[in-house]
């Protein structure tokens, strides 16, 4: 892989809690734990030993992740706050707080980035 352009945003993934009991075994088919945190910016989030979040919860987060990239406030979907808001996975199982932080680089389309050499 060979990336070539410096994102717009940095995303946090961090376990908050569990809408049941307070482990993970029998419970979460990823593990998570409270306090497991994840990044990215564009890709898939990845935390400190490499292991990435759950296929179904990236489901959920790519769209709240696009809407930020794309200027959205969090806030009109029921977030936290403009850069930040709290999720639970597909399963029902583990609470998420997503969290950006804008890195100041220009947006991708507006930046003419897309465009054929």
């Amino acid at each position: 892989m060979k990336k070539w352009y410096d994102e717009e945003y940095e995303f946090r993934i961090e376990v908050i809690g569990f809408l049941q009991g307070d482990r993970t075994e029998n419970y979460c088919r990823n593990g998570e734990e409270i306090g497991d945190t994840y990044r990215c910016t564009y890709g898939c989030p990845v935390n400190s030993e490499g292991y990435g979040i759950c296929s179904k919860t990236m489901m959920m987060l790519y769209p709240v992740m696009e809407a930020v990239r794309s200027g959205g406030d969090l806030e009109n979907l029921g977030g936290d706050g403009r850069y930040s808001k709290t999720l639970v996975c597909p399963d029902g199982c583990v609470k998420f707080r997503l969290t950006a932080k804008p890195l100041g680089n220009p947006n991708f389309h507006k930046g003419e980035f897309w465009k054929e050499p």
